[in-house]
């Protein structure tokens, strides 16, 4: 019997698996709320660019780097479900901003990544910058609410000395820092400085966490005296120092914003207060002419912002056993005025203690006389910009007058820093200003040299 042969076919059909995997890999690759390309795909396409960048030369690419101002402000006052229609917009609205070739893609939160492709010159680059600054700047609508947004942008340029697309995506992220901190809604063009910047800030961030525990800080106390023919001493101001055991003293201009931005700035505050209300206490023990001045120690707007801020300053109160009418708080006017409501009850609780306070670097702010008359202060500090001016424009001198009369129609009393000539001083004893400290009196003087002032002083009035 003859074989018989032939065919069997079996089919499935595998239109859903095929439709399973491309959403798989959608979802890989792309960010869940906006559908924009994803950290993965948006590295892999950079990828590409400098793959491409060293086959042929010249080619032009960049990377952009987004960050949306005060988002955090519009997401907890409308809700986080409101915040996210915020963010697809602004997605929907980049999209439309750049060309087909280009990739914008969501990095979280409110940060977005747009890769520029096949830039015919640098120059093309700041051109789309500008298209998404404004496009972004547009308002629009959501559930009846007219959004307004800025943006902060850095750009780094790719070409072929590029290194890793890590590299470009960092270089562009401390470009817009560098924007975000030059004032918001503006960009910034990465450079090797920059680079340079945050690499030297990383290592101070680094010595700062270790000097806390290595007790490298120390206290310093400038001398404030009352602006009368006496010049009685009043009291002291207690200022931080560093001395790194390598770079030697760092200046609080360098150390003070990275402690700040750290969030190193409430425990080191913690240590000022503590060594200052220490200070104090000990020289009312062996001078009775202490227990008559007034230590005024500092508040940085994250310290302020601490909710537990209160209570740690009546714990070292009770540690320390200073009286809380012996001690004056420093706030700046940018800190009290980020948060007015919850600055007056936190102000109020700190004045229900006895404790004074002061508004400190008056003028640099955007506090107004109304605002001030909320807030329970006791002093006003002129920022030592305006004592500087004051002689050398007859403009200076009006701002200075013109801030007394403010703060004594407002029953404060002021003081001034940064007096350095004795012209100076005449000239805020004539406006009426009620107390100094700079360096005509002394420099900040470490505790010991400071309590020697201090017995002087009360010695010379007998």
């Amino acid at each position: 019997m003859a074989a018989q042969w032939g065919t069997r076919i079996s089919l499935r059909d595998i239109t859903d698996r095929k439709r399973m995997e491309l959403e798989l890999r959608h979802l890989a690759l792309h960010d869940p709320l906006t559908s924009l390309a994803n950290r993965s795909l948006c590295l892999d396409r950079l990828r590409q660019a400098m793959a491409r960048a060293q086959r042929h030369h010249p080619y032009y690419f960049g990377l952009v780097f987004l960050d949306l101002d005060r988002f955090k402000i519009l997401n907890d006052s409308l809700g986080h479900g409101f915040g996210d229609r915020v963010l697809v917009e602004v997605a929907r609205v980049l999209e439309r901003s750049v060309r087909n070739l280009d990739t914008v893609s969501r990095f979280g939160g409110d940060e977005f990544v747009i890769l520029l492709e096949e830039l015919a010159s640098p120059r093309e680059a700041m051109q789309a910058i500008q298209r998404l600054r404004q496009a972004i700047a547009k308002p629009f609508i959501i559930d009846g609410h007219e959004v307004q947004l800025t943006a902060s942008l850095g750009i780094t340029l790719g070409s072929k000395e590029a290194v890793s697309p890590e590299d470009l995506l960092r270089n562009a992220n401390i470009a817009m820092h560098h924007a975000k901190k030059s004032g918001r809604n503006r960009f910034k063009a990465f450079t090797k400085t920059m680079l340079e910047r945050a690499s030297n800030l990383l290592h101070l961030e680094t010595d700062l966490r270790q000097a806390i525990a290595r007790h490298e800080f120390f206290v310093v106390y400038q001398p404030i005296v009352r602006l009368d023919e006496t010049g009685t001493l009043h009291g002291f101001e207690a200022l931080v120092r560093w001395n790194h055991p390598e770079k030697g003293l760092i200046s609080p201009v360098d150390f003070i914003p990275v402690a700040e931005e750290t969030g190193i700035i409430v425990e080191l505050g913690r240590f000022v207060l503590h060594a200052a209300c220490q200070t104090l206490f000990e020289w009312r023990k062996t001078n009775q002419d202490a227990q008559k001045l007034i230590m005024s120690v500092n508040l940085s707007p994250r310290q302020f912002s601490d909710p537990l801020l209160v209570d740690s300053i009546v714990g070292i109160l009770d540690e320390t056993g200073l009286p809380p009418s012996a001690l004056k708080l420093e706030i700046t006017e940018s800190a009290i005025m980020d948060n007015a409501s919850t600055a007056v009850d936190r102000l109020r609780r700190l004045k229900a203690l006895g404790i004074a306070l002061s508004i400190d670097d008056f003028g640099t702010g955007y506090s107004s006389m109304s605002s001030l008359q909320q807030f329970p202060l006791d002093t006003l500090k002129i920022d030592l910009g305006f004592i500087r001016r004051m002689d050398a424009s007859t403009e200076g001198l009006e701002i200075v007058k013109a801030i007394i009369n403010l703060a004594h129609s407002l029953r404060l009393q002021v003081v001034a820093e940064g007096v350095e000539g004795t012209e100076q001083r005449n000239t805020l004893m004539d406006l009426g200003c009620e107390f100094a400290q700079g360096y005509l009196y002394a420099k900040p003087l470490e505790d010991n040299k400071a309590f020697a002032y201090l017995n002087e002083s009360f010695s010379k009035q007998g």
